[in-house]
């Protein structure tokens, strides 16, 4: 981001903000709610080895892929969501 385009958004750049990591979604009864115990597998609606998405207020902001580094979980950035209404990159 360019020092031009940040100054508006100058005072708010340093507030916290939560971020979720999306490994899957999918929709089950209440009923296999209940029933669920440890080892139980629930399917999700996305195939292994998917970008997991990374979200911010429930809005997809990027993508990526886990990594390990010095022994944490992390996430590598592979894509950038376009903001709603944006042109396409050509």
């Amino acid at each position: 981001m360019s020092n031009d385009a940040a100054e508006p958004l100058g005072p708010m750049l340093d507030l916290g903000i939560h971020v979720d990591v999306v490994v899957g979604t999918t929709s089950i009864t209440v009923r296999d709610c209940l029933k669920l115990k440890r080892q139980s597998v629930v399917r999700l609606k996305r195939s292994s080895g998917s970008d997991l998405d990374l979200t911010v207020g429930g809005i997809v902001v990027a993508s990526g892929e886990v990594v390990v580094v010095d022994e944490s979980t992390a996430v590598r950035i592979s894509d950038i969501a376009q903001p709603a209404g944006a042109e396409p990159e050509v």
